[in-house]
């Protein structure tokens, strides 16, 4: 009998840039991660982990919310996404709803440079399954721009497939 065992390839960061990321009370500003591109190693899953750092004088009790956005086809992306690195604005409330996936909302306090982690959310789980192609699209209403400097913020991709 064959031996099927979970692999795992070499874990990246996403390209998205969040150093001094401005704030949004409705979270519906963000940014949006350049495309996570599954259509050639096809792998069976992601695991989405990351830290991503507030700023100076956050407001306690808001949240940093991390999303997946799958596009429909491996070509066309839903709302305002298209799979490339940028500033989004999504359209509304009930959008976000339908065509993002949460991957993780960490409550915050109202303490300087504090750092909000998460890890091995996967995405096959959040889809049903791996779809061709996804974003990572990050918002918060913290009050207050997220620190500035670039290596405080790291959201890793680690594929996983399987092999005999």
């Amino acid at each position: 009998m064959a031996d099927i065992q979970i692999q795992y390839r070499s874990a990246s960061d996403a390209t998205i840039t969040l150093a001094s990321l401005a704030s949004d009370t409705n979270l519906l500003v963000g940014r949006e991660s350049a495309a996570i591109d599954n259509t050639t190693d096809r792998n069976l899953d992601f695991l989405i982990s990351g830290k991503i750092t507030l700023g100076t004088s956050p407001t306690a009790s808001r949240s940093v919310q991390v999303w997946a956005v799958p596009s429909w086809d491996g070509t066309n992306w839903p709302d305002v996404f298209d799979g490339t690195e940028s500033a989004e604005t999504v359209s509304s409330a009930a959008i976000k709803n339908s065509v993002c996936f949460l991957v993780a909302e960490i409550a915050t306090p109202a303490t300087t440079n504090w750092v909000a982690e998460f890890a091995g959310v996967s995405i096959a789980r959040l889809f049903g399954s791996v779809p061709p192609k996804f974003v990572l699209f990050v918002t918060h209403s913290t009050g207050v721009n997220l620190n500035s400097t670039a290596g405080n913020h790291q959201i890793r991709i680690q594929p996983v497939y399987r092999t005999v």
